[in-house]
């Protein structure tokens, strides 16, 4: 019976589409690599970090304000779904303004998103230098740390010069050990949990007036704003995975509900076991654990943050790489050039770009870009939720869904992206003024050149 079924077909084309299909399948990132790439660009520095800083602002309040950010986070997050759901193209934010307000829109949100990408990856490089340093003083050597930081760069081009293959395999490895790390944090730190340690609720320094308190949470909340960054950048590698219209959209929600309980419970039991000693410790998690369960766990959690700061770092940088060839060849905005590949499939040009790009930017501090990434995380999200609001409108979801998901969420999601503006510093505003007017003239200029309408 096979015999006879494969003699109907073979002189047709399907054995070889079937098998060229099932090619180029194997090439792309699966639903759990999807997570786990979304997992990894978004545990970074400040899962290990920003505990202390929250504390500090809001005391144990800070867990509200935790769970407060996430889910004004996953409004937003609920919008890039309804977008990824809609289009399978590869640049995400970008791809979405240029189809709802035209190509300009969509080249500024595709460079601002590029920004994203190139800053948020040299930020955790940098925390990765951060840390090292405070374990021992050698890495703090300018000659010392230009060759890590160099042989790191190095590492993640060559992962990424092979490939999606090798993609899988570091960022899966990476990701899962991150994620292991804290759920073993968590299970071990539940019982050592004080009681005592969430008294006041409130401190004093924090409820002595409205405004005191409005100041304080202001502060908190967009350090955890900056928490949950980097899902964005999922949909910029979109045609790399399986049916990202289904997947994109499945997989955002469940990184989303991954984290809320992942974020609280290490912020439960930093609190529970180090109480007010956490406004003093720079690597809370770490302290933590030497606290409970001795030097070995210390050193455990340090090498795990190495290992999550540089996993955050790839997968940031692996979506940037892609970016800049989406915009060359898919909708032909940036010369042809720029989107070269080799033939594993990677964007070699963009690639070798961009890498230069973050060694350049691995020269500034951690909290200057840290406000890069907040800017530039703004300036994407913005024309993404306006493009959910006049899609919906434009019917071009199809017929008209129920108001909750067409305009409030997308409008309550607008509300809070603007409330980002309060965490801007002056040099990042002139950056990214900056950024708007170089990116204006380059566009004016390659439209010539490139004959974009």
């Amino acid at each position: 019976m096979n015999r006879i079924f494969r003699a109907q077909y073979e002189d047709t084309s399907y054995w070889a589409f079937f098998i060229e299909w099932r090619i180029s399948m194997s090439k792309k990132l699966s639903f759990w690599s999807i997570y786990f790439l979304g997992m990894n660009s978004i545990i970074g520095s400040g899962t290990f970090l920003l505990p202390q800083t929250i504390y500090k602002d809001m005391g144990v309040l800070g867990i509200l304000v935790l769970v407060t950010s996430a889910l004004s986070m996953g409004l937003i997050v609920t919008c890039y779904a309804r977008l990824a759901g809609k289009f399978d193209e590869s640049g995400g934010s970008w791809v979405y303004s240029y189809h709802a307000f035209g190509k300009f829109a969509g080249f500024q949100v595709g460079m601002f998103t590029y920004v994203l990408g190139c800053c948020g990856t040299a930020c955790e490089i940098v925390a990765f230098m951060t840390t090292l340093k405070s374990y021992n003083p050698i890495f703090g050597n300018s000659g010392v740390k230009l060759t890590i930081i160099s042989a790191i760069i190095l590492l993640f081009l060559v992962v990424n010069y092979f490939g999606n293959y090798f993609v899988k395999i570091f960022d899966n490895i990476s990701s899962a050990t991150k994620v292991f790390v804290v759920i073993f944090f968590i299970i071990v730190g539940l019982f050592f949990i004080q009681k005592d340690n969430f008294e006041p609720i409130i401190p004093n320094y924090v409820g002595n007036s409205v405004r005191g308190f409005s100041n304080h949470f202001s502060e908190a909340f967009s350090v955890t704003f900056y928490m949950f960054g980097g899902f964005s950048l999922l949909p910029v590698a979109a045609r790399k995975m399986v049916n990202s219209k289904k997947n994109l959209p499945r997989v955002l929600t469940v990184i989303m509900l991954s984290l809320i309980c992942l974020y609280s419970l290490v912020m439960v039991v930093c609190i529970g076991i180090l109480g007010r000693k956490l406004v003093s410790s720079h690597v809370p998690v770490a302290d933590a654990l030497l606290l409970t369960v001795g030097k070995w766990g210390y050193l455990l959690i340090i090498v795990c943050m190495l290992v999550g700061m540089i996993g955050a770092a790839f997968a940031q940088s692996y979506d940037a790489t892609m970016l800049p060839a989406s915009l060359s060849l898919e909708h032909h905005m940036l010369p042809k050039w720029i989107g070269k590949k080799n033939r594993f499939d990677a964007p070699i040009v963009s690639m070798i770009i961009t890498y230069v790009i973050i060694f350049m930017l691995t020269t500034q501090s951690y909290l200057f870009l840290v406000s890069l990434v907040v800017l530039a995380s703004f300036i994407q999200y913005l024309p993404s939720i306006l493009s959910v609001i006049k899609l919906e409108y434009q019917k071009q979801f199809g017929n008209r869904t129920k108001a909750i998901m067409g305009y409030v969420i997308p409008g309550l999601a607008l509300i809070v992206s603007m409330y980002l503006i309060i965490s801007f510093s002056r040099p990042a505003l002139i950056i990214g003024f900056i950024v708007i007017i170089v990116n204006t003239i380059l566009y004016c200029f390659l439209r010539r050149r490139l004959s974009m309408k």
